[in-house]
């Protein structure tokens, strides 16, 4: 609510509040359908002061992702304490708060290209900025997995298990949008689920990631999400 005295902001201030405020309206639509006149009266400042603090929607857009980048890879850090498969379960909750707080502006996010504004003087230079936060992202959920792996030098099919995962994990949350057919706790255990099969489907090739496989599961509880895995394909199998 406005109190009719507003408070001079610093020009950092004022830069930060815009991104949330353009952060907040591409969370409920598309940034084509945002316009500078909403996202100023959203700030409570005229049209003309926003393109002071920043030269185009694209330049908004962009910093509105960036932030939005930042805090979807925090959500991949994980005290590296206690059972891996209870680990996964907390960043995939974390994960999926955000996707559902932020459903059009994770889909603007992992899209990339398509969700760059129209008004875009040099889309293609836009597009590669979009998709390099997203790798960002990518990369940054990689390397949290490894730490909770203890693994620095992961061999070829630990690698090829962690990224496919992650990009399962996105597929997963995209698809869910469209929709939400599928209760949303179900998903994230599904998804820690995911995560042992294709990690034990690789150990049954290679003995190295089988190592890896006995090493990583050493401590899961007879309740946790793995266990639980296990009990559910006995039971399919029997």
């Amino acid at each position: 609510m406005t109190t009719g005295v507003r408070r001079r902001m610093g020009v950092e201030e004022r830069r930060q509040q815009l991104i949330g405020v353009a952060l907040e309206l591409f969370s409920q639509r598309s940034p084509d359908e945002v316009s500078i006149d909403e996202i100023a009266s959203a700030a409570g400042i005229s049209r003309p002061l926003v393109y002071h603090y920043f030269p185009g929607k694209l330049s908004l857009y962009e910093a509105a992702l960036k932030r939005a980048s930042e805090d979807l890879a925090a959500r991949f850090v994980e005290p590296h304490e206690g059972p891996l498969g209870a680990r996964l379960l907390r960043v995939m909750r974390r994960f999926f708060d955000f996707v559902e707080d932020h459903g059009p502006g994770f889909s603007a996010l992992m899209r990339g290209g398509p969700a760059v504004p129209a008004d875009a003087d040099r889309p293609m230079d836009a597009v590669s900025r979009t998709n390099a936060l997203v790798d960002s992202v990518r990369q940054a959920a990689y390397v949290q997995i490894l730490a909770h792996l203890r693994v620095q030098d992961p061999p070829a099919r630990l690698e090829l298990v962690v990224r496919s995962w992650i990009s399962l994990v996105e597929s997963t949350a995209l698809i869910w949008l469209d929709g939400r057919r599928i209760p949303r706790r179900e998903l994230e255990v599904q998804l820690v689920h995911d995560f042992a099969a294709l990690a034990a489907v690789s150990a049954a090739y290679d003995d190295e990631m089988a190592a890896l496989l006995r090493r990583g599961l050493g401590d899961e509880p007879g309740d946790g999400p793995f266990a639980d895995l296990v009990t559910r394909l006995v039971t399919l199998a029997s």
